[in-house]
C-alpha cells in the first residue's frame, strides 16, 4: 500500500509539471499572437495623384514648349505658345473694316443732321405759306409745292434713320468678332493652371495641335491619395470624412506616422462573384478606398503605404 501511495504522488506531480507547462506555452502563444496582430496594418495600398490633363485651346503649329517630365510647374507660369499669324492677320482686317464701317456710321449721322435741318426749315415755310394761303396772299400751287416739299424731306430723314441702326449693327459684329480674335489670340500662349509636378509630355515642340488636344499631364502633390483596398466587414469600421493612421516605411527601418482623410469608397467589390451565399464570401469582399494625406515632401508616386484603422490595446 505504501508503494502504491509513494507512485500516486509521483504520477500527479508529474501531471502537474505538465499542465503548469501546457499553460505557460499557450499563454506564451496568446501573447505572441496579440502583438502579432497588434503589428498588422488594416489595409495596405500604394499613393496616387489627382492628375490634371492640360490641352490646347487654339490651332497651329507649337512655337515654343518648354514642358520637362518631373518638372514643377506654378500656376500662371507661361510653358508654350501656339503660333497665332493668322489670327493677327484677321485681326488687321477686322481693324480695317471697322474703321471703314464706323466712318459710313459718322457719314450717316451728318446725312441725317442736314436732313432734319432741311426738313425743319421746309416746315417753317409750309407753315408760313399755309398762312398766306389762308389769307389769300399765296396761290394753291405754292401750297401744293411746300407740301410736297415737307412730304419728300420726311421720306429721306427716315430713309436715313433706318440705315442708321444697320450701320450700328455692323460696327457692333465687327467689334464681337475682334473681341472672339483677342481671346484665340490670348488662348494661344499656353498657361499652367495649377500648382504641380509634370508627369507626362504628351506632345514636342513645332508639332500641330488643334483645341481639345492633350498636351501634358500635371498633378498636385501637396496632398496625395492613398489607394488602398477594404474587406467588407472592415466597411462598418470606416467613415467617410474621417481620419485615419497612414503609415509609410522610414529611411532606417521605422515608420512614419501621417493622418489620411477619408474620402472615396468604392460601390462595388471587386475579386468576387457577384452572388454572395456564405458569411466567408462576405468577409472577403474587397472595396478601394482613397485617403487624402498632406505631403510634407516624403510622399512620392506609386509608394506603398499602410492604413490603420485601429490599433490593438
Amino acid at each position: 500500500m505504501k508503494i502504491i501511495t509513494i507512485q500516486t504522488r509521483t504520477a500527479y506531480r508529474q501531471l502537474k509539471r505538465l499542465l503548469f507547462a501546457f499553460a505557460t506555452l499557450s499563454w506564451a502563444l496568446f501573447v505572441s499572437s496579440c502583438n502579432n496582430n497588434g503589428d498588422k496594418a488594416d489595409a495596405y495600398g500604394n499613393f496616387e495623384a489627382d492628375e490634371i490633363t492640360i490641352s490646347a485651346k487654339a490651332q497651329g503649329e507649337l512655337l515654343s514648349f518648354s514642358i520637362v517630365e518631373g518638372q514643377t510647374v506654378a500656376a500662371g507660369e507661361v510653358v508654350g505658345l501656339v503660333d497665332t499669324t493668322n489670327l493677327h492677320l484677321q485681326r488687321a482686317e477686322l481693324a480695317a473694316n471697322l474703321l471703314s464701317t464706323q466712318a459710313q456710321k459718322q457719314n450717316i449721322a451728318a446725312q441725317i443732321q442736314v436732313a432734319k435741318d432741311e426738313l425743319e426749315r421746309i416746315e417753317k415755310d409750309q407753315k408760313r405759306i399755309s398762312k398766306m394761303y389762308a389769307e389769300k396772299a399765296a396761290t394753291q400751287k405754292q401750297l401744293d409745292d411746300i407740301n410736297s416739299a415737307a412730304t419728300i424731306a420726311r421720306n429721306k430723314l427716315q430713309v436715313l434713320q433706318t440705315q442708321y441702326p444697320a450701320i450700328e449693327a455692323q460696327v457692333a459684329a465687327i467689334t464681337a468678332k475682334n473681341d472672339l480674335l483677342e481671346k484665340m489670340i490670348a488662348d494661344a500662349v499656353i498657361t499652367n493652371p495649377v500648382n504641380g509636378i509634370v508627369l507626362a509630355k504628351l506632345v514636342e515642340q513645332n508639332e500641330m495641335t488643334a483645341p481639345g488636344k492633350p498636351l501634358y499631364k500635371v498633378a498636385d502633390m501637396s496632398a496625395l491619395n492613398l489607394r488602398a483596398f477594404v474587406s467588407g466587414d472592415q466597411l462598418s469600421t470606416i467613415e467617410i470624412g474621417k481620419a485615419y493612421s497612414v503609415k509609410i516605411d522610414g529611411p532606417e527601418g521605422e515608420m512614419l506616422d501621417y493622418q489620411g482623410e477619408l474620402i472615396w469608397i468604392s460601390d462595388q467589390a471587386e475579386f468576387t462573384p457577384k452572388t454572395i451565399q456564405t458569411k466567408k464570401d462576405r468577409v472577403d469582399l474587397v472595396y478601394a478606398i482613397k485617403l487624402r494625406v498632406k505631403n510634407d515632401g516624403k510622399l512620392k508616386l506609386g509608394m506603398p503605404g499602410e492604413l490603420w484603422i485601429s490599433t490593438a490595446e
